[in-house]
């Protein structure tokens, strides 16, 4: 048995076959196929790993975590996020509960997450146009 069909088959746990074949909207055979030590291609392991809610790097290697978890939020990117946010919501007679400022925290913390540099720093002077940008678009 291959090591893909060892981990489909721990992940189908007691689950007949045909129980976790219309789980992952594959066929029965396809299944028993993969079983025997048949591979499938990166689509059909994706839909495999999407419909079982599983990681489909553990599903195709064994590496890293069976079941997809959370995201963890980056909890210094977001008190930036909220800080830069804060500093200008006073300039625009806003509260913390307006949902425009909810969404310009957001999508700031998203921000500073995809601009964040590989030593950790935020470069803060940068993102301070990006949040009057979107405080703008937010109107």
């Amino acid at each position: 048995m291959s090591d893909f069909a060892h981990r489909l088959k721990e992940l189908m746990a007691e689950q007949s076959i045909s129980s976790f074949a219309r789980k992952v909207e594959l066929s029965e055979s396809l299944i028993r196929k993969y079983l025997k030590g048949s591979e499938p291609s990166l689509a059909k392991a994706n839909q495999i790993a999407q419909k079982a809610n599983c990681s489909l790097e553990w599903l195709a290697t064994g590496e890293g975590y069976q079941y997809r978890k959370a995201e963890v939020v980056d909890m210094q990117a977001l008190e930036k996020a909220v800080q830069l946010t804060l500093a200008e919501v006073k300039y625009h007679d806003l509260s913390v509960e307006n949902e425009k400022v909810m969404k310009v925290i957001v999508a700031t913390y998203q921000y500073l997450r995809s601009t964040r540099k590989k030593d950790g720093y935020f470069d803060l002077d940068e993102a301070k146009p990006f949040v009057n940008y979107v405080m703008g678009l937010c109107d």
